[in-house]
């Protein structure tokens, strides 16, 4: 088997909302300055109506010379043009199912590209390679990694997109997902150290909220979005650590290390993060540092299946909880359920987001009563269903 082709599907559709799609969004670093502090970013597509989201994505293929071909994404298009200008000379021709030969291949000749769009290109390669393989074998891509280690993984809510400053609409929206059987929910905070001591107070007023409206026996977890510095961080953990956070995460941006580790000296609360970084060196730093107690990385980001499954062997040498970033959840139900449930606890649903990313999806991953339910279908079931796809388009580089 050869790979005899490497192209980007560029599909458009319209998604049906209930009003306006996105409530509101996350804190974000840049909103330290105040042209940028109450901006609604464009996120995921285009709001044409109050009924109606049009989206445009784009996915990776690989196509082979037996007729199986794998599928990824979706991604972003700087990224899809990568993967057309940078990794497709590397591909054609190739054997599909030598994945860590390619890997390498692709890693060691991106020597600018280790992190960024150049490796969320890789990412999507590897992660296509690998829906290839399991349909080439027939089998799920769980079954490839050794698994199954259980047939559902408990989900966790993540709940961005969703008002967090009315404090009456977050009781009311946090007893809905929990009636729906989730275990555990994340919000994100929308206030940081330019919103002074009353943004304080409406991050803590978050917090007891939810707390108080989910009870004792619930996991709540809170994200930082990068946002945050040392001071404001140790501050924030103080004034919330008797609410007993799972954890907190993404306090700071990936480069400050020494921030992290400073504040887990500091605070009871676990720290998460590292979802915007990069290949097993760049975890490595966290670990070495014993900087984090969880590690997220994001499967479609950090280098794909095959990196994040060396991230994991490194995490768990150092007995660290590894549940990645929810922006991949077709192919996170895959390595979930061939982890150890002691080291992959949970996996993050990304409610409002994966409504976007599987909105092409023949077969998109649905919790039930909270639970991810392990798929059985060969490669990673990533089929686009054509019924969604209003406009198409190959891109041409």
């Amino acid at each position: 088997m050869k790979i005899t082709s490497v192209r980007v599907r560029q599909v458009t559709g319209t998604m049906a909302t209930d009003g306006p799609f996105w409530e509101d969004r996350l804190l974000r670093p840049i909103d330290i300055y105040p042209e940028y502090r109450r901006e609604m970013p464009p996120w995921g597509g285009e709001q044409v109506d109050d009924t109606h989201f049009r989206l445009t994505q784009w996915f990776v293929v690989v196509d082979t010379d037996d007729g199986v071909s794998g599928t990824a994404g979706p991604l972003w298009p700087d990224a899809a043009r990568l993967v057309l200008t940078q990794l497709r000379p590397l591909l054609l021709g190739r054997d599909p199912l030598a994945t860590e030969l390619l890997w390498d291949q692709m890693h060691r000749s991106q020597v600018h590209g280790r992190q960024g769009d150049a490796m969320i290109a890789l990412s999507a390669v590897d992660c296509a390679l690998w829906d290839l393989k399991g349909k080439a074998m027939g089998q799920p891509v769980w079954r490839l990694l050794g698994g199954p280690t259980r047939s559902e993984v408990p989900a966790y809510a993540s709940m961005l997109g969703y008002k967090v400053e009315d404090l009456g609409r977050v009781r009311e929206r946090a007893l809905e997902f929990k009636e729906q059987g989730y275990r555990a929910q994340k919000w994100f905070f929308r206030n940081g150290p330019m919103d002074g001591h009353a943004g304080m107070k409406l991050n803590v007023g978050l917090v007891r909220t939810l707390r108080e409206t989910l009870g004792d026996d619930y996991d709540i977890m809170l994200d930082c979005w990068q946002s945050m510095n040392l001071d404001y961080a140790v501050d924030l953990c103080s004034r919330i650590e008797e609410y007993r956070p799972r954890w907190l995460e993404e306090a700071f941006m990936p480069d400050r290390i020494d921030s992290y580790a400073r504040l887990k000296a500091r605070t009871r609360i676990p720290l998460s993060g590292a979802e915007h970084e990069y290949t097993r060196w760049g975890f490595k730093r966290f670990v070495d540092q014993a900087a984090l107690d969880i590690l997220q990385p994001d499967i479609y980001w950090c280098g794909g299946l095959s990196e994040t499954l060396k991230i994991t062997a490194l995490a768990t040498t150092h007995d660290l909880i590894v549940i990645p970033h929810g922006h991949s959840t077709p192919i996170g139900i895959h390595y979930s359920a061939a982890q150890s449930p002691i080291h992959t606890p949970y996996q993050e649903y990304l409610v409002k987001w994966n409504e976007i990313n599987m909105h092409f999806l023949a077969t998109p991953i649905r919790p039930r009563n909270g639970m991810i339910h392990v798929p059985d279908g060969p490669g990673v079931g990533m089929e686009l269903d054509p019924a969604r796809i209003e406009a198409e388009v190959e891109v041409v580089v």
